[in-house]
């Protein structure tokens, strides 16, 4: 994984089998969430107290964030950088196209994937430098986001993986723009990419979505803590 953080699935880097399935329940009602990428200004959320531990004879004493995130030459520990940044819960999705060179599936997996703008439609997402799938997915006129489902582990597994056929043994069907809408995914997003920022180790592609709509039905896919989970009803 590089210097991703836990918790951020870097495309082509996971094999199959090495992350345990969770279960994360919702703590808010679906219906009184916002729309994603956007916060309701009106709602508040109150501070939490500052946690606390125990002295030796049981009194608590509160306790504030330590410094051991930092090695002796002031850099920030990477593997404390992964911990921390994998406690935030994430959807995960896979990108597509259709390789302008063979005309054959190309893709990858991502869950750092988010909502931009309304106006114009924009979404983003990070792809690390050392992906050999998105030359190809970037070199298509066009990408597709497909936003995975709860059952769909074995996708992104497949997804992330560096080589080989992504797409052997999975069904899909084409997009109006014409990329691989994979069975069984949430939703997808027919996209351009509008610009690419370097960041670090790290792209960040914004691109300007031209058409989506809902796929299947279900729970989404979430990666959290290096593990992947569900919603619980």
């Amino acid at each position: 994984m590089g210097t991703h953080a836990t918790g951020l699935i870097a495309p082509e880097t996971i094999a199959p089998g090495t992350i345990t399935p969770g279960t994360i329940a919702p703590r808010t009602p679906p219906a009184a969430l916002a729309p994603a990428g956007v916060i309701a200004p009106e709602r508040r959320v109150a501070p939490l107290p500052p946690r606390q531990r125990r002295t030796r004879d049981g009194a608590a004493m509160p306790t504030g964030p330590s410094n051991g995130s930092r090695r002796e030459d002031g850099h920030l520990d990477s593997r404390t950088f992964r911990s921390v940044l994998g406690r935030f819960a994430t959807g995960v999705v896979a990108i597509t196209a259709l390789d302008p060179v063979d005309g054959r599936p190309c893709g990858l997996a991502a869950n750092s994937f988010t909502s931009v703008s309304l106006d114009p439609p924009l979404v983003a997402f990070c792809v690390a430098h050392t992906s050999t799938s998105w030359p190809r997915v970037r070199g298509a006129k066009a990408l597709t986001v497909n936003v995975l489902a709860e059952d769909q582990q074995a996708v992104c597994a497949q997804m992330a993986t560096r080589g080989g056929d992504k797409f052997a043994g999975l069904r899909w069907t084409g997009s109006p723009g014409g990329n691989p809408v994979l069975d069984g995914a949430l939703a997808w997003l027919d996209c351009v990419v509008e610009a690419e920022h370097p960041a670090g180790d790290h792209v960040i592609v914004v691109a300007r979505v031209l058409q989506l709509d809902t796929h299947a039905d279900g729970g989404p896919l979430v990666f959290y803590r290096g593990g992947y989970g569900g919603f619980a009803e």
